[in-house]
C-alpha cells in the first residue's frame, strides 16, 4: 500500500524549533519529488519545501533561511527542520510525493501524487 507517514508536529513557542519526518512506502527510485505543504483553515494548501530528484530543493520565500529539507534514502524518509518558528508558521503540514507508477516491477512514465494525513504545528506568540 502506498503511504506517507508523518510525525513531529506539536505546540511550540515563537523562536523554537521542530523537525517533521515523513517516511514513504515503496521503492525510493519511484519518487520524482517529495516535500511538504501546509494549510490553514479556509486557505489553500501552499508549498513549504520540495525536493525534485536528483536533488534540487525549492523553498517558499517565507521559510527560506529557517527551514531545511533533507532526505535519508536508506530509510526513504524526508525531514523538515524548522527553526526560528513564528506564529505565521502555524498550520497543518502535509507530506507530499510525486511518484512513478510501477508495472511488473519497472517504473513507468505515468506519474501520480500522494499525500500524508497531515501533522499539526502550532506556534504560540
Amino acid at each position: 500500500q502506498d503511504q506517507l507517514v508523518e510525525s513531529g508536529g506539536g505546540l511550540v513557542q515563537t523562536g523554537d524549533s521542530l523537525r517533521l519526518s515523513c517516511t514513504a512506502s515503496g521503492s525510493p527510485t519511484t519518487i520524482i519529488a517529495i516535500g511538504w505543504y501546509r494549510q490553514v483553515p479556509g486557505k489553500q494548501r501552499d508549498l513549504v519545501a520540495l525536493m525534485n530528484m536528483p536533488g534540487t530543493t525549492t523553498y517558499a520565500d517565507s521559510v527560506k533561511g529557517r527551514f531545511t529539507l533533507s532526505r535519508d534514502t536508506a530509510s526513504n524518509t524526508v525531514y523538515l527542520q524548522m527553526n526560528s518558528l513564528k506564529p505565521a508558521d502555524t498550520a497543518v503540514y502535509y507530506c507530499y510525493a510525486q511518484k512513478r507508477t510501477v508495472v511488473g516491477g519497472t517504473p513507468t512514465s505515468v506519474k501520480y501524487d500522494t499525500w500524508g494525513q497531515g501533522t499539526e504545528v502550532t506556534v504560540s506568540s
